[in-house]
Formats: C-alpha cells, sequence, structure tokens
C-alpha cells in the first residue's frame, strides 16, 4: 500500500473516531470514495462500528451491500451493531451469510451474537448457537461463556446456566451478578442468596441485585437489612439501589431510612445527576404522606420527565388532592410535556377523586383528539369510578357497554357498589348477572346475587340461585353470606 492510501486511511480512522463524527457520516463516507477505500475492509469495518454506537444501522446495511469480498471483520462488525441497536434476528442473517460464504466465526462473532440471541426471545435460538460455539472451540473464552450465562439467565433457564458456571475456572464478579439476578427473576430467591454469600468480592451491581431480588418479592425487612449490611462494607448505594429502596421504605414505613436515602442522594449528588432519583423520592413522600416535602423535591429537580409528573399527580391524587392533580396536569401540558398512558390514569383518578365529573370527561375525550393516545382498559376504569361516584349511573353503564374491549369484573364491581349503595336492586342485578357471565366459576357473584334477591324479599329467586350453585357444583367460600328462606 502506498504511503498516500496510508495517510487517507489514517485521516478517515481519526474522522471516524472524532467528536464531529455524529453529524459528519456521510462527509466522511465520501472521503472514502474520494480515496478509492471504498473495497477496504479495514476501514469498512470501522465505519459499520461507528454507525452501529450511532443507532445508524441502515447506514452500515447499505455500505455493506456495496462490499464486493467482505471479510470476518466486516461481519463481525455488522454482527456487533445489529445486537446493539436492533433487529437482533439480522445478526443471525448476517451469521447464517457469513458461513454460506465459507468465513469461520471467532470469539468476536459469538459474543454480539449470543446477546441478539436473548434479544430474540427463543431460547431454542440461542441453545443452537451454543451449539455453534462448541462446534467451532471457542467455548474456553471467558467473554463467550459469559454471554452464555447472560443468555440463560436471560430466559429464566438456571439449570442450563448453572451447567456453565460451573465450568468456569475464573469466575469475574460479572457472571456472579448474572446468575444472582437470574435465580431472583425465577422466584428462587435462597439460591441467589446463596451464591451471594459465597461471593468472594463483589460490587455494587451485586448488592443491589440481592436488594432488588428482595424487594420483587416482598421480603422489605432483609432488604433493608442487605441495604445497611451494604453500606457496613463501605459500598457506596448508586441510582440504582435508591430507587430500589425507596418503595421498601414507603411499604414498610422506615420513613427514617427514606429520609437518609434523601439525605445521600443530596449529599452524593444522586438527587442532581440522575431524574429516576427524584422521581423515586416524590414517590416516597406522596406515599408516606409528606406531600409538603414531595412538593420541595418535585420542584427543586433540575430536569424532570414524564415520568416525575406522573409521580406527584398519583401522589396527590393518593393523598386526597384531587383538584391540584388536575391542576398540575394542566401546567404540564402548558410546559410542553407530553402525557403517556399513566399520567391520564393519575388524572381522571384526581377528577375521579375529587368529583371534577366534566373536568374527567373532557380529559377522556382529550386522549384520542388532542394526544393520540387510545383509552385501554384502566382508562375507562377511571372514567366508571368517577360517574359512579358522581351519581351518572346510567352513563357509567352506557360506557361500560360501548367500551371497544370486554369489561373485567373489577370496571363491573365499581357499578354494582354504586347502584347497591343508592337502592338501585334492578340495576344492582343486571350488574352481577354480568359478572356471572364473565366469570361463572366465582361464588362470591353468585352470593351477591342472591343477597340483592334477599335484601328485596324474593326469597323464590334466592332459592333458584342456590339450585344454580348447586347444579354447577359451585361451592361458596367460607366467610361469605348468603341469606336463604
Amino acid at each position: 500500500m502506498s504511503r498516500v492510501c496510508r495517510e487517507a486511511e489514517r485521516r478517515v480512522l481519526r474522522h471516524l473516531h472524532g467528536r464531529k463524527t455524529r453529524t459528519q457520516l456521510p462527509q466522511i463516507h465520501a472521503h472514502i470514495f474520494r480515496h478509492h477505500l471504498y473495497q477496504s475492509n479495514q476501514i469498512l469495518s470501522h465505519f459499520i462500528s461507528v454507525c452501529g454506537g450511532l443507532d445508524k444501522m441502515g447506514y452500515a446495511n447499505l455500505v455493506f451491500h456495496q462490499t464486493q469480498n467482505p471479510n470476518i471483520f466486516l461481519f463481525n462488525s455488522m454482527i456487533k451493531g445489529y445486537s446493539l441497536c436492533g433487529p437482533s434476528e439480522n445478526s443471525l442473517l448476517r451469521f447464517s451469510e457469513m458461513k454460506n460464504r465459507g468465513i469461520w466465526p471467532d470469539e468476536f462473532t459469538f459474543a454480539p451474537l449470543l446477546k441478539s440471541c436473548s434479544g430474540i426471545g427463543d431460547h431454542r435460538i440461542g441453545k443452537g448457537v451454543h451449539g455453534e460455539v462448541i462446534v467451532v472451540g471457542i467455548e474456553r473464552f471467558s467473554s463467550i461463556r459469559i454471554g452464555i450465562v447472560d443468555l440463560y439467565t436471560s430466559f429464566g433457564r438456571m439449570e442450563d446456566a448453572q451447567k456453565v458456571f460451573d465450568e468456569m475456572l475464573d469466575r469475574h464478579v460479572v457472571v456472579w451478578n448474572m446468575m444472582i439476578r437470574g435465580f431472583c427473576k425465577v422466584g428462587d430467591l435462597e439460591m441467589g442468596l446463596c451464591l451471594f454469600r459465597q461471593m468472594r468480592t463483589r460490587s455494587v451491581v451485586s448488592w443491589n441485585s440481592m436488594i432488588a431480588g428482595l424487594e420483587q418479592s416482598g421480603r422489605d425487612g432483609e432488604a433493608l437489612e442487605l441495604l445497611r449490611e451494604m453500606w457496613d462494607h463501605g459500598f457506596e448505594p448508586d441510582d440504582a439501589t435508591v430507587v430500589t429502596i425507596l418503595p421498601v421504605c414507603a411499604r414498610s414505613g422506615a420513613v427514617d431510612v427514606g429520609e437518609w436515602i434523601h439525605s445521600y442522594a443530596e449529599s452524593s449528588q444522586l438527587l442532581l445527576t440522575f431524574i429516576s432519583v427524584g422521581n423515586s423520592l416524590v414517590d416516597f413522600y406522596c406515599k408516606c404522606g409528606n406531600l409538603e416535602t414531595a412538593w420541595r423535591v418535585f420542584n427543586g429537580m433540575p430536569q424532570k420527565n414524564v415520568v416525575s409528573w406522573n409521580a406527584m399527580i398519583s401522589g396527590l391524587t393518593f393523598n386526597g388532592k384531587g383538584e391540584l392533580g388536575a391542576d398540575l396536569f394542566e401546567e404540564m401540558i402548558n410546559k410542553g410535556v407530553r402525557p403517556n398512558d399513566a399520567t391520564f390514569v393519575g388524572v381522571l383518578s384526581c377528577c375521579a377523586h375529587a368529583g371534577l365529573v366534566e373536568r374527567g370527561r373532557n380529559l377522556f375525550a382529550s386522549m384520542t383528539v388532542d394526544h393520540k393516545l387510545e383509552p385501554k382498559l384502566e382508562h375507562f376504569g377511571c372514567m366508571v369510578d368517577l360517574l359512579s361516584r358522581n351519581g351518572c349511573l346510567e352513563e357509567a353503564h352506557d360506557l361500560l357497554r360501548t367500551m371497544p374491549m370486554k369489561p373485567n369484573a373489577v370496571l363491573w364491581g365499581s357499578l354494582l357498589s354504586a347502584y347497591r349503595s343508592t337502592g338501585k336492586i334492578k340495576q344492582a342485578e343486571c350488574v352481577v348477572k354480568e359478572l356471572i357471565e364473565l366469570e361463572p366459576w366465582n361464588s362470591g357473584n353468585y352470593v351477591l346475587l342472591s343477597n340483592i334477591y334477599a335484601e328485596d324479599g324474593r326469597w323464590d329467586e334466592v332459592e333458584e340461585v342456590r339450585a344454580l350453585m348447586k347444579e354447577k357444583n359451585i361451592r361458596k367460600n367460607p366467610g361469605q353470606s348468603m341469606v336463604l328462606g
């Protein structure tokens, strides 16, 4: 290669890995053509790697298909790019094409390929790639074994993961963390704890994985104890620790621990750096009934996202300040923040609890008209609750009959409570029959219908319900009342 070509290659590589690469990819590509480097696998593999890092795999694909004789480096760059950006299936397509061309894969092929298998969601494909690794004979590489463990733990196939883990002589902390998360994910916390206690070297991720496993299983006391142990061992909580432990504090009433976490998040700059930390603190204080501090945290956040607004709106509902929550929604819209499904669940609940019927109707309509969001079951549930609480029972019933999806038992139950509390026996009877049709196995529905008949003195029909239950072999659960004549 001439000195001029080598210099051109160096210039291209400098541009590719420079600070302005994101905005200059087309110019760099033109530079590659101008200096006749468009068939240089070395240069193109760098170019495609950069495209993958910038989530521009469409561009990378165009460049790849213009290459006459792509080598392993180019295929590896494509496989890695798709593993990062997706679609994951394309990694497998490039791998298949690579094999068809007679190119032998190496460890740099399989590490991203295994990651793509996790993204596809079919463990059988991953198992097949694992088989390819064994055929090629590179399962000894640490990066490959880590990838295989990650693959199996992502699918919850802990027996397969354990086999690979047991064969590893040098187990990096990353692999231990994967195994702990995997066992916690499938609900085997005892095995997760067993591995955690066996670790000679832990990272913050190790502690976070175990605390998260305990939190998700409702073992709040143990999660708090592990947080204290983490601190005693000299590990400082990070943003993931804070986000995981604050719901535990709220549920278990450990307000003092939550306040300590708040103080620590301020002194460590976590609160200023991570929006998720601020969101979690807002949620924590709202659930503890401390709206004053929740407002202070919310207003002091240097940046907010839709989750921040949702947390505060829902928190106001939770604390009986529905009108303030609805006002905060309006402020959010005025600031140009785009609401999501959860936002509307929060603000419609605000309207339901504050009795803001007309405002609720308008907000529900605005979902599709102004914000292009299709109402889901939970939004219809909020509207039925809003209308039922405020005496608009026929409107609520009409909404249930005309909604695009089938109402569930919770929605019918909400309307039923309103009908019974207002003495509308006939309408309540109709709703219970809907519940029986929806859940014919649920003895509670038959008991409700029987009690409605009994309240109205319709003893013959009470007896008919009893006979129907006997005919369908439905047994009344202990503790339920059934008045019989």
